[in-house]
């Protein structure tokens, strides 16, 4: 078993092997006082794995309470959250008792918010099943709902006591599901690790999985304890999500919109324009196509342009982005929120 510990506002390890899901209680066991814990999940991840999670826990002797959402970003919503507390309190959960978020970032994100809120804090583990939430989300801390097409708007900075990661699950994920979550760790290799971006250029990635994850991990786990609430260094992170969100908010799947493009599908586009080296975004695009990623999209550039002005990291008329001017080297940028025109190829 891989062990990484993140050094943050409190120490948690996050253990990385498969079939660890199995064996959740043990270890969620040392890592809460709780006696209660609420699994909260999605109706397809609850289908595949909650019945052998809730077994799990409840033979670590923990008394368990399942809490299911429809899949999907449009659950990541302020309703879904209030059912999820006025569950809490049904089911009478204190503050000594404990969150379980099992699934991807969707439920990572709104379980841990609901966990930062509930009775002014309670214990929060997560247990993430899709590429995306393995690599990125379900560490450092940042919870959050949407409103509307706005992403992540209302949260709040809640670390896990513990994240386990198990390979396993991501056998029922599909395929499209499982690329699309790589472009965090796309990403990570661009801004930190040659050696990373160099496995998805040459090697075949399902083979090399388990290092991907651990790279990644091992990559965010480096920002976050140096920069815990996005002060400074953790804005790396945003690399890609400013271009990124926007294109998700006009073309994203969500609600009733079933066709359109993915988190990771809009990172990776997002990433794109970022990228000052003409060559090292030619190898880039050739990642993408390698993958099956996006490396371009027909869409409404004013209204990717007026959802990016609605990003968190637009103040007082100015806008942080990060740029990479080469492998393994970044840069934060600051400019007018109309200096982001060039950038989606709109005339000044």
């Amino acid at each position: 078993m891989k062990t990484i510990t993140v050094h943050a506002s409190h120490t948690y390890p996050i253990y990385v092997q498969h079939g660890l899901l199995a064996e959740c209680g043990t270890y969620i066991r040392t890592a809460t006082k709780a006696a209660a814990l609420a699994v909260i999940t999605d109706d397809t991840v609850e289908s595949l794995y909650g019945a052998a999670v809730v077994s799990a826990l409840r033979n670590a002797g923990f008394r368990v309470e399942t809490f299911v959402f429809p899949h999907g970003e449009a659950s990541k919503c302020a309703e879904t959250l209030l059912q999820v507390y006025d569950f809490l309190c049904e089911k009478q959960f204190t503050r000594t008792d404990a969150i379980v978020a099992l699934g991807g970032g969707v439920v990572g994100d709104l379980a841990g918010f609901a966990a930062s809120i509930y009775m002014r804090g309670i214990d929060f583990i997560n247990c993430p099943t899709t590429t995306l939430s393995m690599i990125d989300s379900s560490i450092g801390g940042k919870t959050a709902v949407d409103l509307g097409d706005t992403k992540n708007i209302v949260g709040a900075f809640w670390q896990p006591k513990l994240v386990i990661v198990d390979p396993d699950t991501l056998s029922t994920l599909p395929r499209r599901h499982f690329i699309n979550g790589l472009a965090e760790a796309v990403k990570a290799g661009l801004l930190a690790d040659p050696e990373l971006f160099s496995i998805f250029e040459k090697e075949d990635v399902d083979d090399r999985i388990g290092e991907i994850i651990c790279r990644s991990l091992r990559f965010k786990k480096s920002i976050v304890e140096q920069d815990e609430t996005e002060q400074g260094m953790r804005k790396a992170l945003n690399f890609g999500h400013t271009i990124g969100h926007g294109i998700e908010a006009v073309k994203g799947i969500k609600g009733r919109r079933t066709t359109g493009l993915f988190h990771g599908e809009c990172v990776a586009l997002g990433m794109l324009p970022m990228i000052e080296s003409k060559a090292l975004q030619k190898r880039v695009r050739g990642v993408y196509r390698r993958l099956g990623l996006p490396t371009r999209t027909a869409y409404d550039k004013e209204k990717v342009l007026a959802e990016m002005l609605h990003d968190k990291k637009a103040q007082g008329g100015q806008i942080t982005i990060i740029k990479v001017p080469g492998l393994g080297c970044w840069r934060a940028e600051t400019i007018p929120v109309e200096g982001l025109r060039p950038l989606l190829g709109m005339e000044d």
